[in-house]
C-alpha cells in the first residue's frame, strides 16, 4: 500500500469520528471502496516497509546534519557507521530513498577560472575498482607520496611512481620537490622506455599534475585508455597506495631519517 493511500485512510477515520455517511462521502471522493478502506486500516506495515521508513529517518538525519552537503556516497558511509541501522545498505537503495524524501546534495558550484579549466582533463572511472588483470601492461597505476630527510625531517620531497597492475611491479619512479606535471611525464616516460611501445589503461587520481594539459598531450601519444579516481575516494587507487604503505612500513621506517638529499635518494634506489 502506498504511504498517500495509509495516511488518507487514517485522515478520514478522524475527520468521520466513525460516522459513516461522512466516510461515505469521504471515500467517494478519493475514489476508494469502503471495502478497501476498512482493509487498509486493518493491515499492518510489512518489515520491510519498516526498515524502509527507518532508513529514510536515518538518511534524512544525517543529510540533515551534514547542512545538505552531502551525497549517496558519503551517505552510505554514514549510514554504514550507524549503530541505529540494522539492515543492508547499499548505493543504489540509498539513491532510492533520496528520491522519495525528495532530497539532493546542496553544494554550491565552485568558481573556476576560465583558462585553468581549461587546460584540464578530466576523465571518469573507468578502472572502477577493476584491481583483476590477466598480464603485464593491461593497468598502470601512478601516484606520489612525501618522503622526509634532515636532521628532524624537516625536508620534503615527493616520490612519484608508475605501478604495473600485475604482480603490484612498480615500474619507474621519479624524486621531485613537488608533484608537477614534468615529474609526471618523467616517470612515465621511464616506464614507456623500459617495457616499449605498449597501451596500457593508466588510472590517476585527479591532482593537477594529471589533468594538466602537459601531461595528458605527452600520455596520447601512447594510445592509452585515461581512467582517474573519483573525487575523494582514495580506494579507488588502492594497490598503489598499498605499496606506498608497504614501502614506508618495511623499508623507510626500518633505516635511520636519512640527514641529505643524496642519503635519501641512495635509500630509495636500494629499496
Amino acid at each position: 500500500m502506498k504511504k498517500q493511500h495509509r495516511l488518507a485512510y487514517h485522515a478520514i477515520k478522524e475527520v468521520s469520528q466513525g460516522q459513516h455517511g461522512a466516510i461515505t462521502k469521504l471515500l467517494k471522493l478519493i475514489g476508494v471502496s469502503r471495502q478497501a478502506y476498512y482493509k487498509g486500516l486493518r493491515r499492518k506495515e510489512t518489515t520491510w516497509e519498516q526498515q524502509n521508513q527507518k532508513l529514510k529517518e536515518r538518511v534524512q538525519y544525517w543529510f540533515d546534519i551534514h547542512k545538505q552537503g552531502i551525497g549517496a556516497g558519503l551517505l552510505v558511509d554514514n549510514l554504514l557507521r550507524d549503530e541505529q541501522v540494522d539492515v543492508p545498505i547499499s548505493l543504489k537503495r540509498v539513491r532510492r530513498v533520496m528520491r522519495e524524501l525528495n532530497i539532493r546534495c546542496q553544494v554550491r558550484r565552485k568558481k573556476h577560472n576560465r583558462v585553468k579549466q581549461e587546460e584540464q582533463y578530466v576523465q571518469d572511472n573507468v578502472l572502477n575498482q577493476q584491481f583483476t588483470v590477466t598480464a603485464p601492461n593491461q593497468v598502470w597505476l601512478s601516484d606520489s607520496t612525501e618522503l622526509a630527510y634532515g636532521v628532524n625531517g624537516e625536508h620534503k620531497i615527493r616520490l612519484s611512481g608508475v605501478l604495473d597492475l600485475y604482480g603490484r611491479r612498480m615500474m619507474s619512479y621519479y624524486l621531485s620537490p613537488t608533484e608537477t606535471a614534468e615529474a609526471e611525464i618523467k616517470v612515465f616516460q621511464r616506464a614507456f622506455d623500459s617495457v616499449g611501445y605498449v597501451h596500457p589503461m593508466v588510472h590517476t587520481d585527479r591532482g593537477s599534475a594529471y589533468t594538466s594539459g602537459a601531461f595528458n598531450h605527452f600520455i596520447e601519444q601512447y594510445g592509452v585508455i585515461r581512467s582517474m579516481s573519483r573525487p575523494g575516494t582514495p580506494y579507488d587507487n588502492a594497490p598503489i597506495e598499498r605499496w606506498w604503505n608497504e614501502f614506508k612500513l618495511r623499508w623507510m621506517d626500518r633505516h635511520p631519517m636519512p640527514k641529505t638529499k643524496l642519503e635519501l635518494i641512495a635509500l630509495v634506489e636500494a629499496g
